[in-house]
């Protein structure tokens, strides 16, 4: 059975999709079409609401992403950059050992089913510059996300 919530964010909505176990997906800027609280909805809730508060700096609400291996390999590493820090395409693509070809690398983090959770801001141009975002309103909902966690970016 899948579960759905929205809440509001600094973002605009943010709706949540959940399995018995794990949150499944997030979206942004889009409310969820019907609400059916779960416990793991209400976690994840609570830890999107620290994090937009600034006080919290880590998620440990169960995920579940669900993608080719190469996808997978990519979120679970995205998953370890720590609150604050980024990386580059190619520097992700080394970490998570699948190369460092940046187009690839960049197609499974647009397709990231969990952003701001599973932390696909964190990833910027080898020159810091920011070349997309696939979450809310773009570019400009990745730039709130890079200020919120003190990140520089060109």
């Amino acid at each position: 059975m899948q579960y759905f919530a929205t809440m509001n964010s600094p973002l605009g909505p943010v709706s949540l999709s959940a399995h018995e176990h794990a949150i499944t997906g997030l979206t942004i800027g889009q409310r969820a079409s019907s609400t059916t609280p779960h416990p793991v909805l209400t976690q994840a809730m609570s830890q999107l609401e620290e994090y937009f508060a600034g006080t919290r700096t880590q998620f440990d609400v169960p995920t579940d992403a669900t993608g080719t291996p190469f996808q997978e390999a990519i979120w679970r590493t995205l998953s370890e950059i720590p609150f604050g820090q980024a990386m580059s395409y190619q520097e992700l693509g080394l970490a998570a050992g699948v190369g460092t070809a940046p187009r690839a690398v960049g197609g499974a983090v647009g397709k990231n089913p969990i952003p701001i959770i599973i932390p696909c801001h964190r990833i910027l141009a080898s020159n810091q510059r920011i070349t997309g975002y696939s979450g809310g309103e773009g570019i400009p909902t990745k730039v709130a996300l890079l200020e919120l966690e003190g990140i520089s970016y060109r």
